[in-house]
């Protein structure tokens, strides 16, 4: 089971849940955006500003989600993060921050090339599409497991 029938109330609860529903689509949203920019940049080479604010915006949509799901994670489990039944998605996650803020670092202190800059946002993007995977298993978990519940518990 993924949650308990408390943790399941407080996460049905909580303001927390709703935030997450909100910022996780618009993530996503963010990230196919910005991984067309970026593609479309090393393909022709044009638009390189406009890929660098949009890596820097996903990047930062990404902190405020991880800054919220812990917030979501100390509500419903009793922890900030690292709880069991999202321990995996939240190690991903440790990774996929680093890769991004590595990006935002070496385009400020001015480390690669434009064109490496641009992989790197790649690498670090498909660090964050495996970890959009295991939270959509996991959201699909939450929903069987409910309705198994409302089928079967009374």
């Amino acid at each position: 089971m993924l949650y308990t029938a408390e943790e399941k109330k407080r996460r049905d609860e909580t303001i927390w849940t709703q935030v997450q529903g909100v910022l996780a689509p618009l993530q996503f949203f963010v990230f196919l955006t910005s991984t067309y920019l970026v593609i479309r940049y090393l393909n022709t080479g044009e638009g390189y500003e406009l890929a660098t604010i949009s890596v820097i915006a996903k990047t930062s949509i990404l902190l405020l989600i991880m800054v919220t799901g812990a917030i979501w994670e100390k509500v419903v489990f009793g922890q900030y993060l690292l709880a069991p039944a999202f321990f995996w998605e939240d190690v991903v996650s440790f990774f996929v921050i680093f890769l991004h803020i590595a990006y935002v670092f070496a385009f400020w202190i001015n480390l690669f090339s434009e064109q490496q800059l641009m992989l790197l946002a790649l690498f670090a993007y498909a660090a964050y599409f495996v970890n959009a995977i295991q939270f959509l298993i996991k959201l699909r978990a939450a929903r069987i497991q409910s309705a198994w519940e409302d089928a079967y518990v009374q």
